[in-house]
């Protein structure tokens, strides 16, 4: 990808399942396809809120229309957003914790209130620095920051949204938030735009980092281009387009796309309860850790019944020597 300043047109979309570029597209198309035997099923789709609504108004066949995402993006952001589907919507909250990883452009020399290029230029300064002092500059945001959010933000603030009060021309105190920065590479330089990617913990502003790499570097700056290409397992290389997924659909094929609630805690170690104990699973209750008790406090398991049916993520309590509810994603009705 060349840096141009421009946006990456072919780097705009995610998934497992993911969306086109243009919002517009998908409003001109007006697909009504089916989503089929996606009960309990993550789902990536694109990020731009048009294409999340439309993807909202699909027709579902047999399940409930239950949709939700794991964090959003800027407007004019593009890349990864992972999206469940039915049950899964209680994975919303796990995987909104998660790192991300995003590549930016910065363009130095230029001020805006929005902190990036869709909004009003404040501030414009030559831009002097040598690649050598840029490179130090952004490599000394590596780990824990305070950093303050953008008026032009969602946060609230005595119930008020910031974008809110910003588009009334008010301004408001706002307190500083540790974020931390896990890595940055520098990808391409070309004063006054730098290509980087990053890092980060969940409520990092991209676009109040380049803002602050500016305000250190003394010319000011603000972000030309953001595209999110990683959250936890997702990454951008595993997208489909629009046309894509209803090809996919049509074609039948659509399953192997999805990931399942299963899949997504593969990592954690499995327990199966013996059958005089499925009682008291299925009822949401805790069980006797009779195996498994060598685990550290607080480790989480997947919990099956007996007949290896999938219930939910359990908490294993070393005091009680039992497994107590953290999630649950499925019960008996459900098999």
């Amino acid at each position: 990808m060349l840096l141009t300043g421009n946006k990456p047109l072919d780097y705009c979309i995610y998934a497992c399942v993911t969306l086109v570029h243009d919002p517009l597209e998908l409003w001109s198309k007006n697909p009504s396809f089916y989503f089929k035997n996606i009960l309990g099923r993550l789902v990536l789709i694109g990020t731009h809120f048009p294409v999340f609504f439309a993807l909202f108004r699909l027709p579902y066949s047999g399940i409930s229309q239950k949709i939700g995402h794991t964090g959003t993006l800027d407007p004019e952001a593009e890349g990864v957003l992972p999206v469940c589907l039915g049950k899964a919507t209680k994975l919303c909250e796990l995987l909104t914790d998660k790192t991300k990883t995003y590549e930016a452009v910065l363009r130095l020399g230029i001020v805006t209130d929005t902190q990036d290029m869709t909004g009003k230029v404040l501030e414009e300064h030559p831009v002097s620095v040598t690649d050598e002092e840029v490179e130090r500059t952004i490599l000394s945001f590596l780990g824990d920051q305070e950093q303050i959010p953008p008026m032009y933000s969602a946060l609230k603030v005595n119930g008020r949204k910031l974008y809110e009060l910003a588009r009334e021309g008010k301004e408001v105190e706002r307190k500083p938030r540790k974020v931390t920065i896990y890595e940055i590479k520098i990808l391409e330089m070309n004063l006054p735009l730098v290509r980087f990617s990053v890092t980060c913990s969940k409520g990092t502003y991209i676009r109040t980092l380049c803002h602050d790499i500016g305000a250190k570097l003394g010319c000011g700056g603000c972000m030309e281009s953001l595209l999110r290409t990683q959250v936890e397992r997702f990454m951008l290389k595993d997208s489909m387009k629009l046309s894509a997924i209803e090809a996919a659909v049509k074609a039948g094929t659509f399953d192997t796309h999805l990931v399942t609630i299963e899949e997504m805690f593969s990592h954690y170690e499995e327990v199966v309860v013996p059958k005089e104990m499925d009682k008291l699973l299925h009822n949401g209750n805790k069980v006797p850790a009779i195996t498994h008790q060598n685990l550290p406090d607080k480790t989480r398991v997947r919990m099956y019944d007996s007949n290896r049916h999938f219930i939910g993520i359990y908490e294993y309590q070393k005091r009680r020597e039992c497994f107590g509810v953290h999630t649950i994603f499925f019960t008996p009705q459900d098999f």
